[in-house]
């Protein structure tokens, strides 16, 4: 395999393909992998398209709270060869078909860089069910800007902390320049909601 430039913090994020198509298959994929793996309360797990070679579909990447965190987690996952997983990567280190492992590599450096990659798992997403505000959403999570779509340019410094968030338990930040930003969407009585829906409904409750 030959693995993309290794960008910063690569070491303690790693890369899973486990050939899924769909959002809602990569989202199972990421809970069954925190599950498995007994992952620790500060990982980020996201999801990333991957169009390379003949591969269409998409890869998880695990953001691990250290790079110690990381090596256990990698030493359960390379140990094992279980589960739905085809490829994985963490820093030089892969293992699976080429394709794959490169489809995992991609992943882990996306989310190494935070320029791209749609977080299903993150700190604080245990808060996000029901109604929330825009400042608790702020002041619970990992979550570091939400934006309104089709907002004017006035409203460049985003909704009002008092703002209502219908979360519909289905909540999918994605890393934007470094942050993890959450796109919003205006809702029934000034209420907003997040951009994704869910389909048909929401992972997370196949979970609880």
């Amino acid at each position: 395999m030959t693995a993309p430039h290794l960008a910063p913090g690569v070491h303690s994020v790693i890369g899973v393909d486990a050939g899924t198509g769909s959002l809602r298959e990569a989202d199972h994929l990421i809970h069954h992998l925190v599950d498995h793996l007994g992952l620790l309360p500060g990982t980020i797990a996201c999801t990333h398209l991957i169009r390379t070679g003949e591969r269409r579909g998409t890869a998880v990447s695990l953001a691990l709270p250290d790079t110690g965190a990381a090596e256990a987690a990698w030493e359960r996952l390379a140990g094992t060869r279980e589960g739905p997983v085809v490829g994985a990567v963490l820093g030089e280190r892969g293992y699976g078909p080429e394709e794959a492992a490169r489809a995992a590599a991609l992943a882990a450096v996306e989310h190494a860089r935070r320029s791209s990659g749609r977080a299903v798992v993150f700190p604080g997403v245990q808060h996000l069910t029901g109604t929330v505000t825009v400042a608790d959403l702020l002041a619970l999570t990992a979550i570091d800007l939400v934006t309104v779509v089709g907002a004017p340019s006035a409203d460049a410094d985003g909704p009002s902390p008092a703002t209502r968030v219908l979360t519909r338990d289905h909540v999918r930040p994605e890393w934007r320049d470094g942050r993890l930003a959450l796109a919003l969407v205006p809702a029934v009585g000034g209420a907003l909601a997040p951009f994704e829906v869910p389909n048909p409904t929401p992972c997370c409750a196949d979970h609880a």
